[in-house]
């Protein structure tokens, strides 16, 4: 005979209870979790059943009546994947970088695994997933030291730092991202850091992202260029122009050094 249907009804409303008490709020919880207070997979579905707990999706659940918020949903899906990330145009302006940013604009993450959102997380907050492995990482220190918690966030939620994001953005250009909104985007970067937007270029696998943040820097003089040229090994893609047309039709020809 199995636990639960051992259980007396007051031995699952105490465990309830504690549940209550303990589980942080604003946030989803999973079945690995529940394990670790007695909840075997019968029981969370009779608490379910009864109104305690709200199934969100197979082995995903939350209290009833909690509002859960989007940062605390977003470190239950870094659990499930580890590496995804806010990032783009997102990372950006939760950093302070923004262009007439709507608040109905798609939050943009990231990730090198494939993951799909599930429908829990996009019907609360407009996202979309972002499956490239744009960078050739040299090891897993760079990429680590470019995601962080900007100041405000609650602790382990990972957003790209600006460096990072700029070129996550400048990827998308043509794609989901218009190239006019990125460069206004581009022109609100502040103070990037040298060494670290070398170590990213050097890793960078895309040329057209690449090339736009070299072209772009040059025009606005952000950073300087040539300096940067001369002491990163740049991915520039070959000394040829590279042409494409977007699909709003644009040709976009950038030169290999901006």
């Amino acid at each position: 005979m199995c636990y639960f249907s051992n259980m007396t009804g007051k031995s699952r409303y105490q465990i309830i209870k504690r549940l209550q008490a303990e589980l942080s709020r604003g946030a989803p919880f999973d079945l690995v979790t529940l394990a670790q207070y007695g909840v075997s997979p019968q029981l969370a579905t009779h608490y379910a059943g009864v109104g305690w707990l709200v199934r969100l999706a197979q082995g995903v659940y939350a209290f009833p009546g909690d509002e859960f918020g989007v940062h605390g949903a977003l470190l239950f899906l870094q659990r499930r994947s580890p590496g995804l990330h806010v990032g783009g145009k997102s990372a950006l302006a939760w950093q302070g970088v923004r262009h007439n940013l709507g608040g109905r604009d798609a939050l943009v993450l990231w990730g090198e695994g494939r993951f799909i959102l599930p429908a829990w997380f996009t019907s609360r907050f407009p996202a979309r997933y972002v499956h490239a492995r744009l960078f050739d990482w040299p090891d897993s220190l760079l990429a680590d030291k470019t995601l962080a918690t900007p100041p405000g966030l609650p602790d382990g939620v990972q957003v790209a730092v600006s460096e990072r994001a700029v070129l996550e953005m400048l990827y998308e250009v043509g794609v989901k991202q218009s190239l006019e909104e990125a460069r206004n985007l581009f022109d609100g970067l502040r103070s990037p850091r040298k060494d670290l937007l070398g170590q990213l270029l050097s890793c960078c696998t895309n040329v057209k992202a690449v090339r736009l943040f070299l072209a772009w820097a040059r025009a606005t003089g952000v950073v300087d260029v040539d300096a940067l040229l001369e002491h990163y090994p740049v991915r520039t893609g070959g000394s040829r122009r590279w042409v494409s047309r977007l699909d709003d039709g644009t040709l976009l020809s950038l030169k290999p050094h901006g």
